[in-house]
């Protein structure tokens, strides 16, 4: 009995069968979370830069929107404003922009014309999103945040405006939307600014209304 039972041990210490398998059963969670992962941290640096895409296109479209001769300067609209945040919109696709963040576009002015002491401040405003928690992290319109700056943007990367126009800063906020887990992504609020000098002479007395449009406000 006792020797029957040595060989039987025997030929399973010496039997290889299955050890492949074994060693795959032991590698496969490893190997799942790797790929995971790696599918996760691709799809966040695609959405990243299209997000970052979005906020220089809405700058950009902010800067030529108007109405108006070559003779005279431009005037812009609630709807014009609204057209362009609309566009923004669409652009997201399926990140669901207005659903997932926050869009603010800020009109960056002189203080004064001439502008000797070099001072700026935000003009307007407007905002669309569901996520309003997020807020404009370089000055309100109308507060004492948005006046009297040396420029907004980060620190190093600050935007002015020409002593006849102004500039179009654009922030855009989202929430990244995981495919499997958020905890597999580096970060789940992405913030991406963006800024354009306005293209043509614009009236910057006041935005007009005349269709009465819906006012994005902040």
């Amino acid at each position: 009995m006792i020797a029957r039972l040595r060989t039987t041990l025997g030929r399973l210490r010496d039997d290889r069968r299955g050890l492949a398998l074994l060693e795959f059963a032991f590698y496969l969670p490893i190997f799942l979370t790797m790929c995971l992962m790696g599918t996760e941290l691709m799809n966040y640096i695609i959405t990243r830069q299209r997000i970052s895409q979005i906020a220089l296109h809405l700058s950009d479209n902010a800067a030529r929107m108007g109405a108006g001769t070559m003779l005279q300067a431009k005037t812009i609209s609630e709807t014009d404003i609204n057209d362009v945040l609309t566009g923004a919109g669409w652009q997201s696709g399926d990140l669901d922009l207005f659903k997932n963040g926050r869009v603010i576009i800020s009109s960056v002015e002189p203080m004064a014309r001439p502008n000797l002491t070099n001072r700026y401040k935000i003009g307007w405003q407007r905002c669309r999103g569901d996520k309003t928690t997020h807020v404009s992290g370089f000055g309100v319109a109308g507060q004492p945040s948005g006046t009297n700056m040396d420029g907004v943007g980060p620190a190093g990367m600050k935007v002015t405006a020409p002593e006849d126009g102004g500039t179009m800063f654009v922030e855009v906020f989202y929430e990244y939307q995981p495919i499997i887990k958020t905890s597999l992504s580096p970060s789940q609020t992405m913030t991406e600014v963006a800024s354009m000098m306005i293209r043509d002479r614009r009236d910057m007395t006041q935005i007009y209304n005349v269709e009465n449009a819906t006012r994005s406000t902040c």
